[in-house]
């Protein structure tokens, strides 16, 4: 069965995806969608995405959006079937405290993290607008009271959840976006 992804490479959402496919050992198809136009047609909005967004996964005839969800997918179907990567564990204690970190990235860690990126990677590249340097103060300030809280957390482990997860996934593409850009948080 064909996996296809239908993303754009700087987007965290389809990183998120694709370090997902890599890690489980997954071959996949990857098609760029031609500009944003194509994500507003009828054929994407019916046959793809009735929200006009991207990722969206086909797993042979099955389709799935929204990037949490397809990693959750894949993770559930394929896990240790290609190598040996377990992204959510078998043991139910373990497993909840992976949701328990993949919320805290939902809630606390991603609005923050993303006011970053949309103003110093997006609002240029995409929006012709320079950052606001209002909402980068506000960001900054926001996601340092997280890290304070994920270093207590994190205190003598490597990955959030003491082993790797899916839980480090959901926080890796964005991640990578602000340490690029600030290394000193």
């Amino acid at each position: 069965m064909t996996i296809k992804l239908i993303g754009y490479l700087y987007s965290g959402p389809t990183m998120r995806i694709i370090i997902t496919l890599r890690e489980l050992g997954l071959p996949y198809e990857f098609e760029t969608p031609a500009n944003f136009e194509v994500l507003k047609s009828e054929d994407f909005l019916t046959n793809k995405n009735p929200f006009g967004k991207i990722p969206v996964l086909f797993d042979g005839e099955f389709r799935i959006v929204e990037s949490r969800s397809i990693c959750r997918y894949l993770a559930s179907k394929y896990q240790g079937k290609n190598n040996n990567m377990i992204l959510i564990p078998n043991d139910i204690h373990k497993a909840g405290l992976v949701d328990q970190f993949v919320s805290y990235e939902i809630f606390y860690y991603d609005p923050p993290v993303l006011k970053l990126v949309s103003q110093e990677v997006y609002a240029k590249k995409f929006w012709d607008k320079n950052p606001d340097p209002e909402i980068v103060k506000q960001g900054r300030e926001e996601l340092i009271k997280v890290l304070d809280i994920y270093e207590k957390l994190l205190e003598g482990k490597e990955y959030l959840n003491g082993e790797f997860s899916l839980a480090d996934i959901y926080h890796s593409p964005n991640t990578h976006h602000v340490y690029a850009k600030y290394s000193d948080l």
